[in-house]
């Protein structure tokens, strides 16, 4: 018996967690730019599940140099949707094809990043354990969480942020030395309270 939804990598579960959008393929009109990150989870070593994270590489004038994050980018006009984006830069910047030997389970509602009018789709996919990586120059790292600390809140952190005089602080929580926040922390943590309210509700019969 699963006494929280990480206790293991419950596929069923997840996809009820995730039920209820229809906007797989579907590309929205309203935003200037549309993206695609992945939630690649897997079976972790100790006990629960993991969430595979990178760490982006310096970049001049990218105002997301060295954050935590997820994998993805930008929609190409090549590719014919925002699931292809996900597929298309997880092989780039981690060579991971998910198109092989990992299973979707759904797709979290859209998330808008602070910078720009930007539209992010988070795609969640499952495998069976970690897959051979190999970091692109875009990517410096890659780590993975344990969601069940993180549903469980164990490595609360803030990220600060000096704008002009105004210094922000945003809520996050850590990955070793790295403090994950912002859009990243958001999904992560969508994803946490989705798969703990489908875990407290009873399972549909099947007619």
């Amino acid at each position: 018996m699963l006494l929280s939804p990480w206790d293991r990598l419950d596929r069923a579960l997840i996809r009820r967690a995730l039920s209820g959008h229809s906007n797989l393929l579907v590309t929205p009109a309203a935003a200037e730019r549309t993206a695609a990150v992945s939630l690649l989870l897997v079976p972790a070593a100790a006990q629960g599940v993991e969430v595979l994270m990178i760490r982006r590489a310096s970049r001049d004038g990218d105002p997301w140099s060295q954050h935590m994050a997820l994998p993805g980018g930008f929609r190409n006009q090549s590719d014919a949707d925002l699931f292809q984006t996900a597929l298309r830069e997880t092989r780039e910047e981690v060579a991971v094809d998910l198109s092989r030997d990992s299973e979707l389970l759904g797709v979290l509602p859209d998330v808008n990043p602070a910078v720009g009018n930007l539209m992010v789709r988070p795609f969640v996919f499952a495998r069976d354990s970690r897959p051979s990586i190999e970091l692109s120059s875009e990517v410096s790292a890659v780590a993975w969480a344990n969601l069940g600390s993180i549903a469980r809140n164990e490595a609360p952190a803030e990220f600060e942020l000096r704008r002009g005089a105004t210094l922000h602080r945003f809520p996050g929580f850590r990955v070793g030395e790295n403090v994950v926040w912002g859009m990243t922390y958001r999904v992560l943590t969508e994803l946490v309270e989705r798969a703990a309210r489908a875990f407290s509700e009873p399972i549909p019969k099947q007619e």
